[in-house]
């Protein structure tokens, strides 16, 4: 065991710094899937009017599946069983989580600004922790009841803007309630998803579920097309779909899958909040919107409702935690 002239076991100091350097990147790759995430926001807004959701949505997932196919093709083997064995089970659940969320949500987007589409977003764990109850019949004390009702009045005064009147009068965005539809898909998807319990690795089991969303996107893309809303590939067309499908699509999964590895889903998952201010940042930065009042009404609601469903866990939880 080596000792330097201080007398300190420098050995052990090594340990400390590497496990602390180890952590500082776990979280900074988390931080940075987070940006990138928030950067999609920006990109399916600025193209709204030229590229349909559907026919983004398609291309992101292909693009991303492509890109991290050869990453995994020593889990060629393992992934072609679990497809053989469960293909409506993946087909349904990256459909539902990879493709129809995100067509909501760029379909949102047509109509609802970037900023509010964020604070919405970031309603996803609460979502799927009530989902969780009724699907999985995992616990929910009083305070995280208390704490989703709470949450969901901060989503209805970002909706109605603040103003009562105009819940009374219906007039709602319906942009918005795409976007709070996306947010219930995804909720959904992650909620399937630990119910399946597929037994692969978390990387060769993405590429599978962005292969069925490429399936489930394929008919409404076609539907587009059909329909005579041909998408803008050229341009601000194309550098967006870059944008979506490579860093803020194959990089941001994989930077994901990372970070649950490094930080453990629990504290990966905590960190989904900074897409939030993210998103507002760049909403800002980028298109010029104003952070409007009631987004701070809403937002401020929304976190007293995360605080009581995260810091206040039901007593059957912290019953099972006791030695």
């Amino acid at each position: 065991m080596a000792i330097n002239v201080l007398g300190v076991h420098t050995d052990h100091v090594g340990t400390g710094q590497a496990a602390g350097n180890s952590l500082a990147s776990a979280y900074s790759v988390a931080v940075l899937c987070w940006l990138l995430s928030a950067g999609v926001y920006i990109a399916a807004k600025w193209v709204s009017h030229e590229m349909p959701p559907w026919a983004l949505c398609f291309w992101r997932v292909l693009i991303a599946c492509a890109i991290l196919l050869p990453i995994v093709r020593r889990h060629f083997g393992a992934m072609v069983a679990l497809a053989r064995a469960r293909p409506l089970e993946l087909l349904c659940i990256g459909g539902v989580g990879l493709a129809i969320c995100q067509g909501l949500l760029f379909t949102g987007l047509e109509h609802a600004d970037v900023t509010t589409a964020g604070i919405i977003m970031a309603l996803i764990p609460i979502i799927t922790m009530i989902l969780a109850r009724l699907i999985l019949g995992e616990p929910m004390g009083t305070w995280q009841v208390a704490g989703s009702i709470i949450a969901f009045l901060g989503i209805v005064v970002i909706v109605v803007k603040g103003s009562p009147a105009a819940l009374m009068r219906l007039d709602i965005n319906p942009g918005e309630l795409w976007i709070v539809a996306g947010s219930l898909c995804f909720s959904l998807y992650a909620v399937l998803l630990r119910r399946a319990k597929f037994d692969i690795e978390r990387l060769p089991l993405l590429v599978l579920l962005l292969g069925a969303a490429v399936l489930t996107a394929l008919p409404f893309y076609l539907w587009e097309l059909a329909s005579d809303e041909r998408s803008a590939l050229n341009g601000n067309g194309l550098i967006a779909l870059a944008y979506v499908a490579i860093p803020g699509g194959a990089l941001t999964y994989y930077l994901f899958n990372r970070s649950v590895e490094a930080l453990g889903a629990a504290r990966a998952g905590v960190l989904l909040y900074l897409q939030t201010i993210f998103t507002a940042v760049l909403a800002y930065l980028l298109l010029g919107e104003q952070l409007q009042f009631y987004h701070l009404e809403g937002a401020a609601i929304i976190i007293v409702g995360l605080l009581l469903v995260t810091l206040l866990k039901p007593r059957t939880e912290l019953a099972a935690a006791k030695p």
